[in-house]
């Protein structure tokens, strides 16, 4: 896997395709291999060259701020000058803020499954995590296969027995890592402040993907991202949990595609 040092820091990328090229950044916890099974494929096949980092190896005091450099450094050295960006959840979150101090390194912005404030349940549900990732506690994968499922799909999903089975049993062999450092750094990464009133000074088109079942990242705080931003664009895939991107594929492609092709 190809590399670079930023900032004495090791990213790690892959990268598909040729013509303009396109960063997808992950969310809290994945690689940039989330994106291999559906994404890339779509956008290679649209003319783009693909390139998927993962996150640093990081350690505690990971910051905001970290990301964005991260981010932008892979924009410059990788990407090899101003290209699209695509995120989901935290790296949504890391996008819509290089936007504000980078935004000469971003041609046009898909932000899915984000937000621009806080609330009393995403405020809880970060701070529930941070303990559990904290204590002692090992959670079965069983169950937690099913906390998982029953947070990040919809319910469109959960109701088709064959789909809520393969669901089941894939969440089952990949747990999360709670005692990972690294997932523990990302954790602390979170919207904590109001930023709508920040937002506004974003320049760059953006395309807020909003997926309707979602739990994580509401509609509803979506549509408020994309209010917060001039000129944005917002869309909602019908019948898709946080994981929108995974478990409609086709739908988000296109959503997708049809904006960077604008």
């Amino acid at each position: 896997m190809p590399s670079i040092v930023a900032g004495g820091v090791t990213l790690h990328y892959e990268e598909s395709g040729s013509g303009a090229p396109v960063l997808l950044v992950p969310g809290t916890g994945s690689h940039g291999r989330t994106w291999s099974l559906h994404q890339v494929p779509a956008l290679v096949a649209a003319g783009y060259r693909v390139i998927t980092p993962d996150h640093r190896d990081a350690q505690p005091g990971l910051t905001l701020a970290d990301l964005i450099d991260d981010t932008a450094a892979l924009v410059e050295r990788v990407a090899g000058g101003p290209c699209r960006l695509v995120g989901t959840s935290m790296g949504s979150l890391i996008i819509q803020e290089l936007l504000l101090v980078r935004p000469e390194l971003a041609v046009r912005a898909v932000l899915m499954a984000s937000r621009a404030r806080p609330d009393p349940v995403s405020l809880a549900l970060a701070a529930a995590e941070r303990e559990l990732a904290d204590s002692a506690v090992s959670l079965p994968p069983g169950y937690e296969a099913v906390v998982r499922a029953l947070q990040n799909l919809s319910p469109r999903t959960l109701a088709d027995p064959r789909a809520a089975q393969d669901w089941l049993d894939l969440l089952e062999m990949s747990p999360t890592d709670w005692k990972d450092p690294g997932l523990r750094a990302q954790m602390d990464v979170t919207v904590d402040t109001d930023r709508r009133g920040a937002y506004a000074k974003v320049s760059v088109p953006t395309l807020v993907l909003s997926f309707a079942d979602d739990l994580i990242a509401p509609p509803a705080r979506g549509r408020e991202l994309a209010a917060a931003i001039p000129g944005a664009a917002y869309e909602e895939i019908p019948g898709t949990g946080h994981y929108g991107y995974l478990e409609r594929p086709e739908a988000v492609n296109d959503a997708i595609l049809r904006f960077l092709a604008t």
